[in-house]
């Protein structure tokens, strides 16, 4: 068992879904209230990775990072490296790819809410932001532990995205499903059998606590 890929790739995972918190939640809000005709349009851009196949993905997210592209240039004048092959690197590649399992059940939670509710915080002066501090979030408690989990799970799994963005370099970017692969590809199957099964334990884990959240009565309501 490589702990060193195991605990780089929990480190990625974590850092991931906690950004996703962030940048999902106001996309998602923004998808379930908008009456724009072209919000479709932005729909799709954020299911796209769930189709896509990861290799395509993580080759245009490698261009985009690589010293040749302004980002990957400013990236470059102001660190001496490119993003391309870093660990940063992997976590812009992992956002992307794990995007749409964050904003959907995020995006579910927000439509769930009674509109009545929110029309009845304006009629009491209370501004848009108080009324999804105080109304939205609470209702929404669910939804959002679900999309974290779910992105936290499903970029434990990656493999053809880091592998593209971030190569398979130890320490740096070799995360645990790479890990196998390379066991595998040795035909050390009883190391790459170990690394699969706490990687599957962990996965089937954490989609219980999900599935089982979900489950109680007071799951699509606030938590107390």
């Amino acid at each position: 068992m490589n702990w060193e890929a195991f605990w780089l790739t929990v480190r990625l995972a974590a850092i991931v879904s906690t950004l996703l918190v962030a940048i999902g939640i106001p996309i998602a809000y923004w998808l379930t209230h908008s009456r724009w005709r072209g919000k479709f349009l932005v729909e799709a851009a954020v299911a796209l990775p769930i189709v896509l196949p990861p290799t395509v993905l993580g080759f245009y997210v490698l261009v985009a990072l690589g010293s040749r592209s302004p980002l990957g240039r400013w990236w470059e004048s102001l660190t001496g490296h490119t993003l391309a092959f870093t660990f940063e690197g992997l976590v812009i590649g992992s956002l992307l790819y794990s995007l749409p399992f964050a904003v959907q059940p995020f995006a579910a939670a927000f439509g769930a809410v009674d509109p009545s509710l929110l029309r009845a915080s304006a009629s009491l002066g209370h501004s848009p932001v108080q009324t999804f501090r105080r109304i939205v979030l609470p209702l929404s408690k669910a939804g959002l532990v679900t999309g974290f989990a779910l992105s936290f799970a499903h970029t434990l799994g990656e493999f053809g995205v880091v592998l593209m963005v971030g190569g398979n370099i130890p320490g740096v970017t070799r995360t645990i499903s790479i890990d196998i692969y390379d066991q595998v590809q040795m035909a050390n199957y009883s190391s790459a059998n170990q690394t699969a099964l706490v990687l599957l334990v962990v996965s089937f884990v954490l989609l219980s606590v999900v599935y089982g959240l979900n489950r109680r009565p007071w799951a699509v309501g606030p938590w107390k």
